[in-house]
């Protein structure tokens, strides 16, 4: 992706909790830009943090040429211009503001306006999918790229289902038709917990299911078609023989992004779309009824704001530790990491999914760092890096896209697995 613009990729809030590592890894990847160098600089409100930022990560990268190599510009959410006189200047704008839905509209809509490609790392539904529906048009007529999601929400799920539904197709010659993600985070011997940016992102979500069911219907969608065995229903809580712990449904924006991802490869390529269905193992029985207490203390203050404002206030009270407004510390993400693994069902070319059960089974898995803000900036970058670097392989004209939409036809995946998000096949195609 060529551009005379002054830098290939600017990041927006690099002084943020999440921004901070952002900074890091694009540090880590300036030989992966065009032609082996990649323009960047950092933005955000305050001159005084983000200088702050360059001497930490020149200081933790051993690195001391980035306090003087990259550039930093002001600007402001609350300053329209500001974030115009950024998009003007780069060609991508990666975007570590959040909550998005308060904070992300304004650099999507600068972004579009100005022709900078745009990438989020949100991993909230309605913030995403009204996004689609209010920038699609625009994007697609000014060939800017929006492209939400790409952190840990939820590039793993989205680009785990499409990697499952390749390898069964190359090493079998078959058909997915639906499968099913469990995902493991294991931490080391400092524990582990996550920014309450995030916490606040889930507060917020719950509390407006009725307008995400709203924002839904303006889109006029038809049900996508259901191919083969419809996929099994799974309680709230269940033990998963699949994994051997008790699981949950998965709380986060993969299933939307996902099924987004199919809708687009159906209508737009005339792909048979894959079932899906996002789960989280837990542990065993004493993790289920400590997960039980607090689901059952957040649904009665998430509906009230009284109720909402204490769960803000007091994030590590309410998530017994696991979100906190401190965030982890670097040995703690040092001993975390991540599994997703995909149990796929699907069919052989000489059987009929409209007449014949599943016969195929295979199973995959996505693992990486610590998911949060090591996994993450790896991810967000990489999907910067692939745009930048493949631009016949994307999507032909601009729009508001899933990573999987945007990303089907590149190599992000083999990026990734260069980087330490491992993509694998676990159990092979079998009969």
């Amino acid at each position: 992706m060529t551009t005379s613009r002054t830098y290939d990729l600017v990041i927006f809030g690099a002084s943020g909790f999440t921004g901070e590592f952002v900074v890091e890894e694009v540090a880590r990847s300036t030989a992966e830009g065009p032609k082996g160098n990649l323009k960047w600089a950092i933005a955000g409100r305050s001159r005084e943090k983000l200088e702050k930022v360059l001497e930490q990560a020149a200081e933790t990268l051993g690195k001391p040429e980035l306090k003087t190599e990259v550039d930093i510009l002001i600007a402001d959410i609350s300053d329209a211009e500001s974030l115009a006189s950024m998009s003007r200047q780069t060609a991508i704008v990666l975007t570590c503001v959040g909550p998005y839905r308060f904070f992300g509209e304004p650099v999507i809509k600068a972004c579009v306006e100005n022709g900078a490609h745009c990438i989020d790392i949100s991993g909230e539904p309605q913030f995403l999918e009204s996004m689609q529906l209010n920038y699609n048009s625009l994007a697609a007529e000014k060939g800017v790229y929006v492209v939400g999601s790409c952190g840990f929400d939820s590039i793993p799920a989205d680009m785990g289902v499409i990697y499952t539904k390749e390898q069964l197709k190359e090493q079998a010659e078959g058909t997915l038709t639906a499968v099913e993600s469990f995902l493991s985070v294991n931490s080391g011997p400092e524990g582990s917990c996550i920014h309450d940016g995030t916490w606040q992102s889930a507060i917020y979500g719950f509390s407006d299911q009725d307008n995400l069911k709203n924002l839904r219907r303006k889109f006029g969608y038809k049900p996508l078609p259901v191919v083969g065995s419809k996929i099994k229903r799974r309680g709230a809580v269940f033990y998963s023989e699949e994994v051997q712990k008790y699981a949950i449904p998965f709380m986060g924006s993969d299933p939307s992004v996902v099924k987004r991802t199919q809708r687009y490869l159906h209508e737009e390529l005339q792909e048979s779309p894959v079932q899906y269905g996002a789960f989280a193992a837990v542990g065993g029985i004493c993790s289920v009824i400590k997960l039980m207490f607090a689901g059952l203390l957040f649904w009665m203050f998430v509906k009230f704001s009284f109720g909402r404002n204490l769960l803000i206030k007091y994030p590590k009270w309410f998530s017994f530790g696991y979100f906190t407004k401190e965030g982890p510390t670097r040995e703690q993400m040092e001993g975390s990491s991540f599994s997703m693994t995909f149990f796929g069902e699907g069919y052989s070319k000489d059987k009929d999914p409209d007449q014949d059960k599943p016969n195929m089974k295979i199973v995959t898995q996505v693992k990486g760092p610590e998911p949060g803000y090591i996994a993450t900036p790896i991810a967000m970058v990489q999907a910067a890096i692939t745009l930048l670097n493949e631009p016949q392989s994307i999507p032909k004209k601009g729009g508001v896209y899933t990573p999987g939409a945007a990303f089907y036809k590149t190599s992000l995946i083999e990026r990734l697995n260069k980087h330490g998000i491992q993509f694998s096949v676990i159990t092979k195609p079998e009969v």
